[in-house]
């Protein structure tokens, strides 16, 4: 049979179309990686914050999706080209292992990009909240300090608790409190409290002051919110936002060691003294949380008597006592505390270190709710106590009851 007759080809006739063949799929794999590449800047020229965060699905989907479709379109395209009717193995095998390669540069490249955005949000999220619920250092004013906050939200290091610490010239003024709800949802309210807080300890004279801008600030957070959320409905909070409350607990600590407190709806702190652990809920009842209801036109605060060199208070939220085991027992706060002072009595970050290791135990690894955890230890130097102060007169409870849940 000659060269022309129908049904055969010479060698180098399959050569040339294999060639012809990678060549089309390779300008193929150019164009769907300018597309991708387009998409991409436009993607990233989005100005709106807003639409940013939108269209960041679409945009990931778009980076990954895209460079799969190319795969297995040129993949496609490379087994049912006519080379590969004709049962080219050799062709079939080099085309498909090219277009192969090149769909999984891209997928790679992509996943890349994807995870370095990932890892600047999470940079930018973490200075954020790390500027909202600030470190503490290790000593104010004589008081040594250890605190640690967990969130129920996986991957926010800030949740619905709050806690500062702050040295004024009326004494160490301190803030404990716990949002309703928890997570990234509640750190609008942190905010407003705890920006309250930081302006206010420094020009009200009485603690019981700081507490009135406290709760002026909530309301207009509120205010603000439901006017966001519901526009027709006017400034005054609806629906949810009416519902929403905050515990607050307020604590000033002369130079004296004087302990006053105003208490809203919190659970009260327990005096960690030696090897004893002693809960101060029996001092006075709680006003309700801030929201609800408004605050009585007398504000007195309780005297909580003196904190002696050698003790610390033990501040928490409610998340640490609700939290659970697989059995549905609470965490035993009080029994963790002893334990925890019985080797280090009183010291602030082995304490706090070990209470937080057995809640994490006693938990199976996360409480469901948002915790909250401050030690303030004072290494003041001793100095003569008056009659009637605390290790005087004074007995201390010998048998410490955890503080009402709500």
């Amino acid at each position: 049979m000659n060269a022309g007759a129908p049904g055969r080809a010479w060698p180098g006739t399959y050569a040339s179309r294999a060639v012809t063949g990678n060549r089309a799929v390779a300008r193929a794999r150019d164009r769907l990686r300018a597309a991708v590449d387009r998409g991409v800047r436009l993607a990233d020229g989005l100005r709106s914050d807003r639409d940013r965060a939108d269209r960041q699905p679409v945009r990931s989907g778009l980076a990954v999706g895209l460079p799969l479709v190319a795969g297995a379109t040129a993949i496609t395209y490379g087994l049912s080209r006519p080379t590969a009717r004709r049962r080219v193995l050799g062709a079939r095998i080099v085309t498909s292992a090219v277009c192969l390669a090149a769909g999984t540069g891209l997928v790679l490249r992509a996943r890349r990009a994807l995870l370095g955005e990932l890892r600047q949000a999470r940079e930018v999220a973490g200075a954020a909240q790390r500027t909202l619920l600030r470190p503490l250092p290790p000593r104010i004013d004589g008081l040594t300090t250890a605190a640690e906050q967990l969130s129920a939200d996986p991957g926010a290091a800030v949740g619905g608790d709050l806690y500062e610490v702050i040295a004024t010239e009326h004494g160490v003024r301190v803030v404990m409190g716990d949002v309703r709800g928890h997570g990234i949802g509640a750190i609008g309210t942190v905010a407003a409290i705890l920006g309250s807080f930081r302006e206010a300890v420094y020009d009200e004279a009485e603690l019981s002051g700081v507490l009135r801008r406290l709760d002026r600030a909530f309301a207009r957070h509120l205010r603000e919110r439901s006017k966001a959320e519901h526009p027709s409905t006017g400034s005054d909070p609806v629906g949810t936002v009416a519902e929403e409350f905050v515990t607050v607990l307020l604590l000033e600590i002369r130079r004296d060691g004087e302990v006053l407190a105003l208490n809203c709806g919190h659970p009260w702190p327990y005096l960690l003294s030696g090897g004893r652990v002693e809960s101060l809920a029996g001092v006075a009842d709680p006003l309700p949380p801030l929201g609800p209801f408004p605050l009585p036109a007398e504000l007195a605060a309780t005297d909580c008597g003196r904190l002696l060199p050698g003790e610390a208070l033990f501040l928490h939220t409610d998340g640490v006592e609700d939290a659970r085991d697989a059995s549905g027992r609470f965490f035993p706060l009080p029994e963790a505390l002893a334990e925890a002072t019985r080797i280090r009595p009183a010291s602030a970050q082995p304490v706090l270190q070990s209470v937080l290791t057995q809640l994490l135990h006693h938990a199976d690894g996360m409480p469901a709710d948002d915790v909250a955890l401050l030690i303030l230890h004072n290494d003041r130097h001793p100095t003569r106590a008056p009659l009637g102060s605390r290790g005087t007169a004074r007995q201390a409870t010998t048998g410490p009851q955890p503080t009402n849940r709500r």
